[in-house]
């Protein structure tokens, strides 16, 4: 049963699906796009624990994988106490779904390296922990995705704003917010990290990427990462995924800074929107059947890194209520058979909704930004149209 079906769901199930599996997919909207290739889906509000309770009961499955934050995870325990696997463990869902239980984790248990930060229930708090931490700073919502509700704010001036729209993009029931020093990073990557139930954890190639607003532009496939470094980030992500128990694949984020090393930032516990890269066969296996084999328990020997890789997102202009369309596909692809879109089937758009992909490859040893500059022109071909 998966918990969320958008585009990353969609490529789960398709993963599932080629090993045999039965899959439930559930959202809150009807023709989410992991429904479109499940054997069966449920449309109800995940933050609704009897709903979630009742579409459990119906199709008793053996396995839940929760792809999204918006869930009554609590339940999830009585679900493992029932005998279902919760992926990676109900423990590991309920601690990453909230910034503040994943953060306290990693800085006050795990002695990791992170921002200075601190908690804010009213906008009173806010002013003062941003006091605390000076400007500018970064403010979000304690549980959200795709970078809703984050805020840069430089000044005091803008405080009363973050505070707005904070509370606006949280997703849930909880309204508290967390204020970051600003990390003055030269780059950002995520680190997949796989952890099995009997083998040792294995990392990914580290992914490189660019975010707008705290969401995912693009992403490339190896970045330039100091050795030194990498080691830091394997070490760090070993040390929270072991905390947090379980078999499954993490996105772990971090900040590097030539001065000031590696910083940790945040974690998912499934696949992660910037390793839509692998997609493009930069590794023996994608992001979504690493997942996959570790949730099932089938071994995973090796990942092997076959070809650098880069992605960018096709993102909609406007609204669009239903059935949109999409023009200049035929012009992205005609320029370089080196690259392939996906389209995700979202039934539905808003501005700068996520509606598609570009991903494409060069061999080992290529210029990474010619590279990205070919993805990212064929993403611009791609329009989304009413």
């Amino acid at each position: 049963m998966l918990l969320g079906s958008g585009e990353l769901g969609k490529e789960f199930v398709i993963a599932a699906q080629r090993l045999g599996r039965t899959v439930i997919a559930c959202d809150s909207y009807a023709g989410a796009p992991a429904m479109q290739v499940a054997d069966a889906c449920e449309v109800f509000d995940m933050l609704d624990g009897e709903a979630l309770a009742a579409a459990v009961e119906k199709h008793r499955p053996d396995v839940i994988v929760p792809e999204i934050e918006a869930i009554r995870t609590e339940r999830l325990y009585d679900f493992e106490a029932q005998g279902i696997r919760v992926t990676p463990s109900a423990r590991a869902v309920n601690f990453t779904m909230n910034r503040k239980a994943i953060r306290d984790l990693a800085a006050q248990e795990l002695g990791l390296k992170t921002a200075k930060y601190f908690y804010a229930k009213s906008f009173e708090e806010l002013k003062e922990a941003a006091e605390k931490i000076g400007f500018p700073c970064v403010v979000k919502p304690l549980m959200s995705s795709s970078g809703k509700g984050q805020s840069l704010v430089k000044g005091p001036e803008e405080l009363e704003h973050a505070w707005q729209y904070g509370c606006e993009g949280s997703r849930g029931d909880i309204r508290e917010l967390i204020v970051e020093e600003f990390i003055r990073f030269d780059s950002e990557i995520t680190l997949l990290t796989v952890t099995q139930k009997n083998g040792p954890t294995l990392f990914c190639p580290p992914i490189g990427h660019v975010q707008k607003g705290g969401d995912y532009r693009e992403s490339f496939q190896s970045p330039e990462i100091s050795p030194e470094h990498l080691r830091e980030a394997q070490r760090m992500a070993a040390a929270v995924t072991e905390a947090l128990t379980g078999a499954g694949i993490w996105g772990v984020e971090f900040f590097l800074s030539h001065d000031n090393g590696v910083y940790f930032s945040e974690l998912s516990p499934r696949p992660h929107d910037t390793g839509m890269v692998t997609l493009a066969g930069t590794q023996n296996l994608n992001e979504f059947e690493l997942h996959l084999r570790a949730v099932l328990g089938l071994p995973i020997p090796e990942i092997t890194f076959e070809r650098m890789g880069a992605s960018a997102v096709i993102l909609s202009p406007a609204a669009i209520a239903a059935n949109p369309r999409y023009e200049g596909v035929e012009q992205a692809l005609a320029a370089d058979p080196r690259l392939d879109i996906r389209i995700f089937g979202k039934p539905s758009a808003r501005v700068n909704r996520r509606m598609g992909v570009v991903v494409g490859y060069a061999p080992h040893g290529s210029d990474l930004d010619e590279l990205r500059d070919r993805v990212k022109a064929a993403a611009a071909e791609v329009r989304v149209v009413e």
